[in-house]
């Protein structure tokens, strides 16, 4: 494994990720339902972050491809939610991210997002990365649930052969076993080694992968939990769902974090996080 001793900040939209600087956050979310929600939630986050001088980027997939079941909730189609996605980052003032799932929705998505978002399943997609590298936008890069963090280094190594230095690594846990999810926290620290921003994704963690049959489960009353340890090993930021209505959502709601309870989350995290960057990482 090889490792960087400069280590590489990213900024976009005035929020900068580095894993030695505060924490800030990706949040919103899963899946397009309205236009109305998702300034409702993005106007709830950006007042919460703000109230803690955090920096706030908004999520939200504009394709949600990788269903369990072909009937499973998509959203109103790539071109029309982003969008949507733009003109309620414009209407907030904040930066945008979300996720694309195939090479050729790279130079869609970047007209409208901030940020491109490569999926769990499709971090080893060599096309993926390379198209996503090229738009020359900040690219997150999410760690398959069937890696492990070293070799998240290869994945990093094809973005960065686009000449695209702008890389964020997420940890979003590990298969064990059928349907579940485990985080080895160490993972944190190895991936920091490779000089880009690690943030931790709090919600998808803590999926049940298929769960319930015809789509995926999850245990929400761990994400706190996991945020919590996240932010105490040391990362640049952190990331959850939420919505107002969880066991109402369109898409991971057993896993989305609850409205009402993301101030709890961002208050903790932020305390946890300037406790631990008192000694460098």
């Amino acid at each position: 494994m090889r490792s960087r001793k400069a280590a590489v900040s990213v900024a976009v939209g005035g929020v900068t990720f580095c894993n030695a600087g505060p924490v800030a956050f990706i949040a919103g979310l899963c899946a397009l339902e309205s236009e109305a929600a998702l300034l409702r939630v993005g106007r709830a986050l950006k007042a919460s972050c703000s109230a803690l001088g955090a920096g706030f980027v908004l999520k939200c997939s504009a394709d949600k491809a990788n269903r369990t079941a072909l009937g499973g909730f998509r959203g109103p189609g790539i071109e029309p939610a982003l969008k949507i996605l733009s003109r309620v980052a414009r209407r907030l003032g904040v930066p945008v991210l979300t996720d694309v799932h195939e090479p050729a929705q790279a130079a869609v998505a970047a007209r409208y997002a901030d940020i491109l978002q490569i999926p769990a399943f499709l971090c080893r997609q060599t096309e993926m990365l390379l198209a996503c590298g090229r738009t020359g936008k900040p690219v997150n890069l999410k760690k398959g649930q069937f890696l492990a963090p070293w070799d998240m280094e290869n994945a990093v190594r094809k973005i960065e052969s686009t000449g695209n230095r702008r890389i964020l690594i997420t940890e979003r846990g590990t298969t064990f076993g059928y349907g579940n999810l485990v985080v080895d926290m160490r993972s944190l620290a190895v991936m920091r080694r490779f000089g880009y921003p690690v943030i931790f994704d709090a919600t998808h963690s803590v999926q049940l992968p298929g769960g319930l049959g015809h789509a995926t489960g999850g245990e929400r009353q761990y994400a706190m939990p996991l945020a919590r340890a996240a932010a105490a090993v040391g990362v640049a930021g952190v990331f959850f769902e939420t919505h107002p209505r969880p066991d109402h959502a369109l898409c991971d709601g057993p896993n989305t974090l609850a409205l009402k309870d993301a101030p709890a989350l961002l208050r903790q995290v932020c305390r946890i996080d300037s406790l631990v960057k008192q000694e460098r990482l």
